[in-house]
């Protein structure tokens, strides 16, 4: 679907089911980010007052996040049934799609050049972002959400934590795993702003539509 305004041309890009759940998910992460310094390094980060008020707001934030992952999944998986044709690559973005995005980001986007992907509903993601998201979506969420139940609950899944090698493995697991989400926010911010304005992807994310780029 495509609309015109002043000679532009917009398509409908991201549907407001996606958009609440993007900032839900973008405010979860950031909170379980600046929470998870503070418990990782309390004698260094004070944000939220005390130490249990920490746990609890990153506790609190990873169940949000969680659920939220969920009925993502459900939302893609059967609602839409697109979740793999959106976000796992095909042959030719594995044979040329890739190195085409990346030359575009390091090369031609500074030389005022298009970018080899034009996104539309069943196609939104660059061969690079499939990677990215496949990673993220498909691997690290449901590994560092699996890692937090864990960790709520010691007590009573106690045999599995000794199993896959103990409480200390469990929350290097955890930690690690969300190094790459807060890495990850930096990178995706930035890449955000390299389309035809340093807005235009991210007007998607507020009303859904996105400015189509002519060349």
């Amino acid at each position: 679907m495509s609309g015109h305004s002043d000679q532009k041309e917009f398509i409908y890009l991201t549907p407001m089911p996606v958009r609440i759940w993007h900032w839900i998910n973008a405010l979860g992460i950031v909170t379980l980010c600046i929470t998870g310094i503070q418990i990782r390094f309390p004698e260094y980060v004070n944000i939220f007052g005390s130490y249990k008020a920490a746990i609890r707001l990153h506790n609190t934030a990873g169940i949000t996040v969680s659920i939220f992952y969920a009925v993502w999944l459900c939302y893609y998986l059967i609602v839409k049934g697109n979740l793999f044709r959106l976000y796992v690559p095909n042959t030719y973005d594995l044979k040329m799609g890739i190195f085409r995005q990346v030359l575009f980001y390091f090369y031609h986007f500074f030389k005022g050049g298009p970018s080899p992907h034009h996104a539309t509903p069943d196609d939104k993601f660059n061969p690079m972002q499939k990677v990215a998201y496949m990673g993220l979506m498909l691997a690290l969420m449901p590994l560092v959400i699996a890692t937090g139940i864990l960790i709520l609950n010691v007590a009573p899944l106690r045999e599995l934590i000794i199993l896959i090698g103990g409480i200390k493995i469990l929350v290097s697991a955890h930690f690690l795993i969300a190094c790459c989400f807060f890495a990850f926010l930096f990178v995706h911010v930035y890449l955000a702003t390299m389309g035809h304005t340093p807005l235009a992807h991210f007007k998607p994310m507020w009303d859904g539509w996105e400015e189509v780029e002519h060349h």
